[in-house]
């Protein structure tokens, strides 16, 4: 029986060791991003950014349908347009920069119309009577910018 050498038996478990760390952490970079982020810096993994924007898309057809409803009541269909615009108004802010930017270039230098855009969408359509030319308005602002952007 050969005995290993005590070096061997050392890079083994050093690598054993490696290994087990690094499964034990789920998220190092997430991890590693607290530490090399700015504190006010938005960090959107392409996973979530994508999730967020099918949320988006989601709630705008949604709206879409609220609006081109004809034979519904109007404080129901006020009532579907403002919860379509309370959600996209808070999916967009989820996805707005920090101070210190953000991990997507594109939404640094659009979200925060955007947002705003939904912010007034939502107050005229509030009204009595509803207002709903903004509203219409926001596909149309995702096209545009999706257009600049590919």
């Amino acid at each position: 029986m050969k005995i290993q050498q005590p070096e061997s038996v050392f890079r083994m478990i050093l690598v054993l060791l490696t290994i087990l760390a690094i499964s034990g952490c789920n998220d190092i970079a997430a991890m590693a991003r607290k530490v090399t982020y700015p504190p006010d810096f938005n960090y959107v993994s392409a996973q979530e950014f994508r999730s967020r924007m099918h949320q988006l898309a989601f709630q705008l057809q949604l709206l879409d349908q609220a609006l081109v409803k004809v034979n519904t009541e109007q404080s129901i269909q006020q009532q579907q347009v403002l919860d379509a615009l309370r959600n996209i108004e808070r999916i967009g802010s989820s996805l707005q920069a920090g101070e210190a930017g953000s991990s997507h270039p594109f939404i640094d230098d659009f979200m925060d119309d955007f947002v705003t855009d939904v912010g007034k969408s939502r107050i005229t359509a509030s009204m009595e009577p509803a207002n709903y030319y903004r509203a219409g308005r926001l596909a149309g602002s995702c096209f545009n910018c999706h257009k600049v952007n590919r």
